[in-house]
């Protein structure tokens, strides 16, 4: 039943998509983030529904899209380089099968990453994409959410629809994608106009604000509770009442601790010293012997040759026993332990040029969008007034996410690629935009009855 439910709603989603073909670029995007053929039996697993659906929205631009002014951004070239360089790093990889193997994912998301862009031509388009990206990624998040409240989760515990712990279903991405959202979910509750603002939407938004601060909770990753002080950190720097905010956010923080878990809380604890955790400790230890890796390999090892990693490292605990409590130092060799790192992740496996021209995409596109920002702002009461806070909203939600991403292996993760589209779409769509206004005529000044202009 649950199969033929996604096949009727993916068929008829590419039926609406030959009267609307945007809305074929809207299915390829819940393809990437929800997942479904994770969560079909057997239907959608031998069906290429991610291939189908990238061919139909490339084919419905190509033949019935406006392609006037349609241009590449320095951002989309760099982001072609990065598939280029990682196309190269595949072929000349440590471990070619595994490198094959996650090749076979990340090109697509480089791809529409590439593509998104052109097809964002209008306000519409951007805020359809904004609202699909949240409503997508609210499947996982509203039924994480609901579990949280109702049982608590827990640290590898917490079901999110599939027991496959990888993309969106892995607590930690999760978690940090939850939070990014943020700021995305207020600006489309005060902004939108698919949904228009009103008593309704604002209240399922700051429910969906809700369940995205319980994610954490409920996997008890360490870097969702990162991510929420990031967030926090900036919205309260923003705000103009922050000698007001600030102590309320304080007094709801530490008045919500009582209510969490225990487990939450003693997780939690172990930021403050990675060597009594050894998941924090191993991560440390990878980090050092992939900077000694890069040393001597600049261009890097290609995907997933983090499996040849082999190091010591020293770990302190606390041991209790019938002698009392004691810390306790044991000397620990571990082999082939992942990156949890996005950064060690892309200087690892594409080498200082990989790792260069990813760290220039990230930077230009947050300097882009502050300038975005900065030039639209004080606008309100226009029909501009959208702008700004939805460069501060993206900006926000990105620097959430690289932020999490220092502990967590996601720079290839799709989402954050189409997190970067939209922001390459909404400076595309305003530079031809104040392009077009160049272009239009002075207003021609009126004409006097003797002929001659007055």
């Amino acid at each position: 039943m649950r199969d033929l439910f996604f096949l009727g709603f993916l068929g008829l989603f590419f039926l609406l998509g030959f009267r609307r073909p945007f809305l074929l670029v809207a299915v390829y995007a819940y393809i990437d983030i929800v997942s479904p053929q994770r969560l079909s039996y057997f239907l959608l697993n031998s069906i290429p529904i991610s291939a189908i659906a990238f061919l139909l929205a490339t084919g419905a631009w190509l033949l019935t899209d406006d392609k006037k002014d349609c241009r590449f951004s320095f951002r989309q070239v760099l982001l072609l380089i990065l598939l280029g360089w990682c196309a190269y790093t595949t072929a000349t990889a440590d471990f070619p099968i595994e490198a094959a193997h996650k090749w076979s994912w990340v090109w697509k998301a480089l791809i529409f990453a590439i593509f998104l862009p052109v097809t964002l031509r209008t306000k519409l388009r951007i805020e359809a994409l904004a609202l699909f990206m949240v409503l997508c990624a609210s499947a996982i998040i509203i039924n994480g959410g609901m579990k949280t409240a109702l049982s608590g989760g827990g640290y590898g515990v917490l079901n999110l629809m599939v027991d496959n712990n990888s993309g969106l279903y892995e607590g930690s991405i999760i978690s940090c994608v939850a939070i990014s959202l943020i700021p995305v979910i207020l600006w489309l509750s005060r902004h939108g106009t698919v949904f228009p603002s009103d008593w309704r939407v604002k209240g399922f938004a700051y429910a969906l604000c809700f369940a995205c601060l319980l994610m954490p909770v409920g996997t008890e990753a360490r870097t969702g509770l990162i991510c929420i002080a990031a967030l926090a950190g900036m919205m309260l720097m923003r705000s103009k009442r922050k000698f007001i905010y600030g102590p309320l956010m304080l007094v709801a923080a530490l008045a919500s601790i009582p209510f969490l878990p225990d487990s939450f809380t003693q997780r939690m604890s172990t930021i403050e010293n990675h060597q009594s955790d050894e998941s924090a400790a191993t991560r440390i230890a990878v980090w050092k012997w992939t900077i000694d890796y890069v040393k001597e390999h600049p261009g890097g090892g290609g995907f997933e040759n983090y499996l040849q990693n082999s190091f010591t490292y020293v770990s302190r605990g606390i041991v209790s026993d019938s002698g009392g409590s004691r810390v306790e130092t044991r000397i620990v060799t571990d082999r082939g332990r992942a990156y949890h790192s996005a950064y060690f992740e892309l200087l690892g496996e594409q080498g200082y040029f990989g790792f260069f021209i990813w760290a220039l995409i990230h930077i230009v596109t947050f300097v882009r969008t502050e300038m975005i920002r900065r030039a639209f702002r004080g606008r309100e009461g226009t029909g501009e007034a959208w702008i700004a806070p939805l460069a501060l909203a993206l900006q926000q939600g990105h620097v959430v996410y690289m932020i999490g991403s220092l502990f967590v292996g996601i720079a290839y993760q799709p989402f954050i690629f189409m997190m970067l589209a939209l922001q390459i779409g909404l400076d595309t769509y305003l530079t031809r935009k104040r392009r077009d206004a160049a272009r239009r005529p002075m207003i021609a000044r009126p004409v006097l009855a003797t002929g001659h202009a007055a």
